[in-house]
């Protein structure tokens, strides 16, 4: 058994189901090539618009061949019926996840959940989960109040989940207890920290409270790409025995 394979085997699936991957290319070969050599310590994969543009809605299912669960991260941000229709289709294409921006409002957010479930009940998958963007890790200068009220639209709207960056986490413990709390910009302790503002290692975002951590630089620019997943891995994993 190679050291690979020996780092992968140790990785708990409950870790494993808490990990998103970047797919951050702009070449369905190249994203496969990274899904499948990054599968054993990832179990969501996230497509965002530079795979979406390139490639378009044949991107999830070969996902999903592979056992991902596919995070479609386009960020909608439209009139109440364009974004409920665009969000239907991506419920019926199978995407688990699907982010809105937050700033749209109640209205726009709530079509947004509604088209995405019914998207997914035409075709018999399960119930996906609508995710509202908040503020942007890269933004640093958001007002104070700004997440409060972005968080209370989309409770009201019936999100299932929200994306912040880890130094939110404990308002959005406190305004919305029950939404699945996704963090991007997660950055292992000493990794550049690129176009984060608001960056936080494996171990802070779950020890915090982030129930899917969003992975993509630290990992898929590495020299050791298994090296490197298997440390965001390993932190996640201590976080959870320490909660």
């Amino acid at each position: 058994m190679t050291e690979v394979t020996t780092r992968a085997a140790e990785v708990d699936d409950r870790v494993r189901r808490r990990l998103a991957l970047v797919l951050d290319v702009d070449d369905m070969v190249e994203a496969t090539r990274l899904a499948r050599e990054m599968r054993p310590w990832f179990g969501v994969a996230k497509v965002g618009l530079e795979l979406y543009s390139a490639v378009g809605p044949d991107v999830v299912a070969p996902l999903r061949e592979m056992g991902y669960e596919v995070f479609v991260d386009l960020k909608l941000h439209d009139i109440p019926t364009t974004v409920g229709r665009a969000a239907r289709v991506l419920g019926a294409l199978g995407a688990t996840y699907v982010t809105m921006h937050a700033v749209g409002g109640r209205e726009m957010l709530r079509a947004g959940d509604q088209g995405l479930r019914e998207g997914a009940a035409a075709v018999d998958l399960p119930e996906p989960t609508s995710l509202a963007v908040t503020i942007l890790t890269s933004d640093a200068g958001a007002p104070p109040h700004i997440l409060g009220k972005r968080l209370t639209a989309a409770m009201e709207a019936g999100c299932g989940g929200l994306v912040c960056a880890a130094s939110d986490l404990e308002e959005a413990r406190t305004i919305a207890p029950t939404m699945t709390r996704v963090v991007p910009g997660i950055r292992l302790a000493g990794d550049a920290r690129h176009d984060q503002a608001r960056p936080a290692t494996p171990g802070e975002a779950a020890a915090e409270g982030a129930d899917i951590l969003v992975v993509g630089r630290t990992v898929t620019r590495a020299i050791d790409r298994a090296a490197a997943a298997s440390a965001v891995a390993a932190e996640v994993a201590e976080a959870m025995s320490q909660a």
